[in-house]
């Protein structure tokens, strides 16, 4: 009944069956292992100690970023150079800007760090400036933006002094010296009530009084401000907020981990569909071949056998055809008289 099965047609069916089943658990289960891995770096995320606990490092021991690493106090010395503005951040439900200063190392090397987040519009909004002299900051290491972080504008077209994310591969571009592939976040700005501020965010020279913190200050030396070169004039600039660290992209169980965890049950979905068309296909070929069998239904693979066709050139054979007078009832009767 089930030789149908080793027919070439079926062969390929066959095949397809053998190569799809295996095909869709191999992916869903790895799509599992990535829901997984996701469960346990958010458990590992969340019984690490607060990033204000930690003893900060020095920036190039944290070096690569990674999950471990993200969120971790981190230090730098060296001098502000450059300053830019991150337009359309997000801070409690109001939108501003990140002000990023670009702290230049004994290395040559660039940290772009976040001094902290005003409310207003890139550009018309005062901006406190960055201190002159040697800083020593301490920041939270949080690893370079991307076009898929939250709040990046990817779209370009920017006005001078302004990027639309905090990356080494954008920044890199906009100054004439190398940069962190990491930037850093202060939780303890330097709050200034007055004196020189740059409305366009690039950075000058003017002058400071040296402070000291812990995690997410700065700490300077000298009694030079820096005010922005290019800058439209001075105002009194607002105090900046200090914007919260994140956690590493694919360490929480946000939007992404659930997807994994959809997408591990449709592969399922699609190997048990695949078994149960298979089996459709196999009951109803079994079917027909048993109504074929008990001659329910021709046999459409059956070859039929020849007809005999009419020549109308043919003599028709006088024997053959039955006379019409002998048939008749006269001939009868006469014939019985």
């Amino acid at each position: 009944m089930y030789r149908f099965l080793l027919t070439p047609r079926w062969w390929g069916i066959n095949l397809f069956v053998v190569l799809a089943i295996p095909f869709c658990v191999f992916m869903g289960t790895w799509q599992l292992g990535r829901f997984e891995d996701r469960v346990q770096t958010h458990e590992a995320a969340e019984k690490q100690p607060a990033p204000g606990t930690r003893a900060a490092k020095p920036i190039d021991e944290l070096l690569p970023v990674d999950t471990v690493t993200s969120g971790r106090p981190a230090t730098a010395t060296g001098r502000y150079a450059d300053q830019f503005l991150v337009p359309g951040r997000k801070l409690d439900d109001r939108t501003g800007f990140y002000v990023v200063g670009m702290l230049r190392t004994d290395s040559g090397k660039a940290l772009p760090v976040v001094r902290g987040w005003l409310p207003g519009k890139a550009g018309h909004t005062s901006v406190p400036a960055a201190p002159a002299g040697d800083v020593t900051v301490t920041g939270d290491l949080q690893a370079s933006e991307s076009a898929g972080t939250a709040g990046v504008d990817a779209t370009g077209g920017l006005p001078d002094g302004q990027v639309g994310m905090i990356s080494a591969a954008s920044l890199v571009n906009l100054v004439p010296y190398d940069v962190y592939d990491a930037w850093v976040t202060l939780q303890q700005p330097d709050v200034r009530t007055g004196g020189g501020a740059s409305a366009t965010g690039t950075s000058g020279t003017s002058g400071t009084s040296g402070t000291s913190g812990t995690s997410g200050t700065e700490e300077t030396a000298g009694n030079e401000e820096t005010a922005g070169k290019g800058g439209k004039g001075t105002a009194t600039a607002a105090a900046l907020r200090p914007v919260p660290a994140t956690a590493a992209q694919g360490t929480g169980l946000d939007l992404k981990a659930f997807q994994n965890l959809g997408y591990l049950c449709e592969w399922f979905v699609f190997a048990a569909f695949v078994l149960f068309m298979w089996f459709r296909l196999v009951r109803r070929e079994a079917e027909a071949a048993r109504d074929v069998r008990l001659g329910l239904v021709a046999d459409p693979d059956a070859v039929p056998g020849p007809v005999a066709v009419p020549n109308p050139d043919a003599t028709p054979d006088p024997d053959a055809t039955p006379d019409r007078d002998d048939a008749s009832p006269d001939r009868d009767v006469e014939r019985s008289s």
